[in-house]
This record gives C-alpha cells, structure tokens and sequence, in this order.
C-alpha cells in the first residue's frame, strides 16, 4: 500500500460544507458529482495535495446526524500541515476560523487547535523537521 486516498468526514450540508473548506480553509473543490438520491461525491484537498483528500459526505441517517462535528469523541481528528504557520493562521483567522487556543510552539513544531463549522477539531501544524518527500 502505498497512501491513504480519502477520509470521510460527515457533513450536515455540502454547499456549505465546501464553502466553508473552500474559502475559510483555503482548500481546492477537487470533485462535485451529482450521484443517485440527492447523494453528492464531495472531494476537497489543500492546495497542491498530491495524495489524501477530504470526502465530504451529507449525514442522510439519524445516526450519521449525531456524528457530526464528534467524528473522534472530542479528540483532534485530523490534522493540517503548513509550510508558512503565520501566513495560514492569519489567512484563516480573517477567514472566520474560530481557533481554541493561540499557536504555541511544541518539541515537535508551531501547532494551534481550531474548529470547523462543525466542531470537529483539528490541528494547524508546521513541523520543525518536515516529513521527507517521495522520491
């Protein structure tokens, strides 16, 4: 195996959804396709992600609705990578992302928790020594 493609991420409404990663997270709309049932195939990814995307997809039963915006029990579900920590933490908090603590600097880099429109948490993170690229 060679990556992780996509996680899902359960949303109550996907135009809002893709507003919300799109223009207050900075992602790019990857694919928006109209599926059988009202169903959509929602993918978003940050700018030049090459392998792992996110699959937003509309809560349709009532245990999906109690899932959303508590994917990981209150725990920081997923988290995003940066290159220039300032530069995207004031990008986003002009955006209107509500972050829980201001950024602190940790053994391993710059990280500070934000949540989305759902209140699903996640971390905002440069690291000190980034992860090697493929070859």
């Amino acid at each position: 195996m060679s990556h992780l493609g996509l996680v899902t991420l359960v949303v109550r409404d996907y135009d809002e959804a893709i507003d919300y990663y799109v223009n207050a997270l900075g992602f790019e709309l990857v694919e928006d396709t109209l599926l059988s049932d009202g169903k959509r195939w929602v993918v978003v990814s940050p700018p030049g992600a090459r392998e792992t995307a996110l699959l937003l997809a509309r809560a349709a039963r009532p245990e999906q609705v109690e899932r959303v915006g508590d994917q990981t029990g209150g725990r920081v579900a997923l988290f995003l990578h940066t290159d220039d920590f300032e530069r995207d933490h004031a990008r986003m908090v002009a955006a209107g992302v509500v972050f829980e603590e201001p950024p602190r600097e940790e053994s391993y880099g710059t990280v500070a928790v934000f949540r989305d429109l759902y209140g699903n948490r996640w971390d905002l993170l440069s690291l000190r020594n980034p992860l090697p690229e493929d070859d």
